[in-house]
Parts: structure tokens; C-alpha cells; sequence
């Protein structure tokens, strides 16, 4: 059993169909329900919802403070590598992508996490490019036990792992797995993932699953939003989310809602994703799973961050940069284009001018 049986059938239903036909009072029922089923989850993702924002978004603020109180968890990205044996339509670091490409030997690691740590921050995401030949799982172990001399948590977001791989991270000092499946529609993402590991659709769908077996506390899912239709692609990524949660009960879930961003490349989003249809997003997700955690990056702007924050946002990166040795050096070339570039020092700010508690650390390893 994986969540592929979950996706066949829910892929062979008629959602534009569904869609189409939700009414208002349909998003008044849904709205008056304790707990959603998918059903109702499609009800809020379509057109006629847009008209309900607003009483969606007084239960999702309840439902966030209920469960999440007034806090926000933040991080920050560390690139180790841009090296990437995969051609991705939408990608920056496509390997037919022109540009010098870097890979931080252990020592520009350790000031690189010198330098994120000396600003507070104690939580930590790792990113490489797709390669198992510049980032091999034996360089990522080597960083994470470099890393954890300044960082309490550590997440990676790297090539899909064999489950014995994700145990023997785990065992190096990861805590937690991000991984997009960028797109849930399997005839699109045959499309957009030209050559490469990364067009084997399977392997990457059950990677979430299989770090949940190796035993990683927290997992965080997504689509890339823009690379077809929005609401099946939220539609999808919920449902997997729900399924993992249903399947691994200790696991902590969060789902992530970046959309396309201007990169090395000339690629063209086929869906357009408004700043209204990310809140609807955000709204139907809160709403749908309660206490899923739901996270920001600076992928989107400043004033945009800083309204969606009472929808349901429990997770913010902040001071990134997408670029390898992007915190000490000034010659690399970003994964996408940054659009929040305040200090954390302003975030937090911010945050507590607004009533939320910043959260720099939520564990401390033994």
C-alpha cells in the first residue's frame, strides 16, 4: 500500500465537474461542519468559495490559535551544492542551464552555519541540487555533523533516498524531510521532467512515505504551484498529507505553497496562481487539516507574508538566500528570486508587533 492506490482513484474523479457545481450553500454547510471530508475540502477550493473568504477566514484563525496558539516557527535554507543531473523545465539549476556551479567543501559549510547561527537562528533547512554524484549521502552526513555544532534541528530537502539512506541521516543528526513532488498531475510531470532520476514519478511520490518509515519526526510536503491547474494540485498534495497523517501518527506534518518564481530559464507558468487564490489555498488547507503546520518561504513578498500570517501560517523562513555560499560569498547564482529580503531581525519585529510569539528553536538535541 502507498499513497500511489490513494492517487489512481482519486484521479479518476471529475473535479473541474465538482467544481463547476458547488453553490453557496454548499460552502455554508461545509463552513458549519466540526471536521471536513474531502468532499467538503473540494467545496472550498472552488470558484464559488472566493465569495466566502472572509467567513473562512475567522474559523481558519480560530482553528490555527486552537491548535498552534500565537507562534511562528522560523528557519533558514543552506545550499550545499547547485550541481543537478536533472533537465526540469522550470528549475534554475537545469542541468542544460549555462552558469558556474559550486559545491561548499566542509569548511565553507561550517561559516556558512557560522553565519546563519550568529543571527538566532536554530533551526536549519539543507538543500543540494539533484546529484547523487556531487552530493552523495556521505557529503550530506559529513555536513549534518558539521551543522550540528550550531544548529538544535536539522531538515534536509535533497534527491529522493532509499529508506536505509533516510535512517542513516537520521542517525547523523536529521530531524525532518521537505520534498515537493512539484507536480501531482503524472502526465504534466512526464512533461516538465525531461530527463533525469527525478522523472521517475513513483520513486519521488513515496519518498515522503519512506522517510516516515525511516523514522523522521517531521515531514513537509507541496506542490510547485503554477505547473498546472491550482486547485487539483492543492486538491493532491491535501490528500497526501491527510494520508501520511492517517498512516504515521507521530509523524509532525506541514504543507509548504511556493509558487513559481523567476529563475535562470524562460520557462512560462501554465497556471497562474494570484495572491487571491493563494489565500483560498490557505484557508481550505487550514480548514481541511487542522493541525497540519503550513509554511511561508520568501519566495513571496514582504507586505503578502505579513497579511497571510492570521490565515493559518505557522512557519516562516526568514534572511534566506537560495544561493550556495549565499551567506559569505557573493558570486553564486540563486535557485529563484527572493521577494522578502527583511532581516530577521525586522521579521521578528514584526511578528511581535502583531501579537505572535517568534519561535527560533522547538527542540534541543540530546
Amino acid at each position: 500500500m502507498s499513497f500511489y492506490n490513494e492517487y489512481l482513484k482519486y484521479k479518476g474523479l471529475n473535479l473541474d465537474d465538482v467544481f463547476k457545481r458547488a453553490n453557496d450553500n454548499d460552502v455554508r454547510r461545509v463552513l458549519a461542519k466540526d471536521s471536513l471530508e474531502w468532499e467538503d475540502f473540494l467545496i472550498l477550493l472552488s470558484p464559488v468559495a472566493t465569495k466566502h473568504l472572509e467567513e473562512m477566514a475567522q474559523r481558519a484563525n480560530k482553528e490555527t490559535i486552537q491548535n498552534f496558539g500565537r507562534v511562528i516557527f522560523l528557519y533558514a535554507p543552506l545550499y550545499l551544492s547547485d550541481h543537478c543531473v536533472n533537465q526540469c523545465a522550470y528549475c534554475g539549476f537545469n542541468v542544460k542551464n549555462k552558469f558556474k556551479r559550486k559545491k561548499l567543501n566542509i569548511e565553507e559549510i561550517r561559516r556558512e552555519g557560522e553565519a546563519i547561527a550568529k543571527k538566532g537562528i536554530k533551526h536549519l533547512l539543507i538543500l543540494t541540487g539533484e546529484s547523487r554524484k556531487h552530493s552523495p549521502v556521505s557529503y550530506i552526513k559529513e555536513a549534518v555533523e558539521a551543522l550540528k555544532d550550531y544548529f538544535s534541528s536539522i531538515d534536509i530537502e535533497i534527491y529522493p533516498l532509499y529508506k536505509g539512506e533516510y535512517e542513516e541521516l537520521i542517525e547523523a543528526g536529521v530531524d525532518g524531510l521537505t520534498i515537493y513532488q512539484e507536480v501531482y498531475n503524472e502526465e504534466i510531470y512526464d512533461q516538465v521532467h525531461i530527463t533525469g532520476p527525478k522523472k521517475d514519478y513513483r520513486y519521488r511520490l513515496d519518498a515522503p512515505e519512506r522517510g516516515a518509515k525511516a523514522g523522521m519526526r517531521r515531514i513537509n510536503i507541496g506542490p510547485l504551484f503554477g505547473l498546472d491547474d491550482w486547485r487539483k494540485e492543492a486538491f493532491f498534495s491535501a490528500i497526501h498529507t491527510q494520508y501520511l497523517q492517517k498512516n504515521y501518527l507521530d509523524l509532525e506534518l506541514a504543507l509548504s505553497l511556493p509558487r513559481l518564481r523567476p529563475h535562470l530559464g524562460s520557462f512560462q507558468p501554465k497556471s497562474i496562481v494570484s495572491d487571491r487564490d493563494l489565500v483560498q489555498i490557505i484557508l481550505a488547507y487550514r480548514l481541511f487539516l487542522p493541525r497540519v503546520g503550513i509554511s511561508l518561504s520568501t519566495r513571496e513578498g514582504e507586505n503578502l507574508r505579513d497579511n497571510l500570517l492570521p490565515l493559518g501560517i505557522t512557519k516562516l523562513s526568514a534572511e534566506s538566500s537560495t544561493a550556495v555560499g549565499g551567506y559569505t560569498q557573493k558570486d553564486s547564482t540563486d535557485q529563484f528570486a527572493i521577494s522578502d529580503g527583511r532581516s530577521l531581525k525586522e521579521i521578528k519585529k514584526l511578528l511581535l508587533e502583531k501579537g505572535y510569539q517568534p519561535i527560533l528553536q522547538d527542540w534541543h538535541r540530546i
